[in-house]
């Protein structure tokens, strides 16, 4: 039957490996690492290559003219004569003649309805104008003075001890990326 409960060695066994993942030794030597310069590599002396003799030419070797091709016309295929189909010609249909409507008498002494009469609205005369209402006139209030407000003094700021003297840091340089030499390639 299988047991539930873990060995006893693996605590300690986890505490150890998780200790050893937050060192800070991991971190320092990574500086270390960022912090180192890389040595100066001298320049190699570029090789130099002797002159090459140049190649002679060989003359271009003639090809016979070979005759072009001739093909033999075809015969041209001859078609029979088909004749024409001819299409029956179908009798015209006719219509069954149309029905006889009767005529029928108009009647007479009808007449048409007429409109009604509309009586007429009598013309409106001008109204007669209203005068205009006059509002009362407001009453008068005493004008009340201006507040003076009392001039403030300007407050004295306090002058303040000159900054101290900083020395001039010199100018640090970033260091040199090594890189390959460019390859030339040689030209006749």
């Amino acid at each position: 039957m299988a047991s539930h409960r873990f060995p006893a060695f693996v605590f300690p066994l986890l505490l150890f490996t998780f200790s050893l993942m937050s060192s800070k030794t991991l971190v320092q030597g990574a500086r270390c690492l960022l912090e180192t310069h890389l040595p100066q590599v001298p320049e190699l002396p570029k090789p130099e290559l002797p002159h090459l003799p140049s190649l002679p030419t060989l003359p271009k070797p003639e090809l016979p003219q070979l005759p072009k091709p001739e093909l033999p016309p075809l015969p041209k295929p001859e078609l029979p004569n088909l004749p024409k189909p001819e299409l029956p010609s179908l009798p015209k249909p006719e219509l069954p003649p149309l029905p006889h409507v009767p005529t029928l008498p108009k009647p007479e002494g009808l007449k048409l309805a007429e409109q009604p009469h509309l009586p007429t609205l009598p013309k409106q005369e001008e109204l007669p104008s209203l005068p205009k209402p006059e509002l009362p006139s407001l009453p008068n209030f005493p004008s009340l003075p201006k507040p003076e407000l009392p001039t403030l003094p300007k407050p004295e700021l306090p002058t303040l001890p000159p900054l101290p003297h900083l020395p001039e840091l010199p100018k640090t340089g970033l260091p040199t990326i090594p890189t390959l030499p460019k390859d030339k390639t040689i030209l006749p």
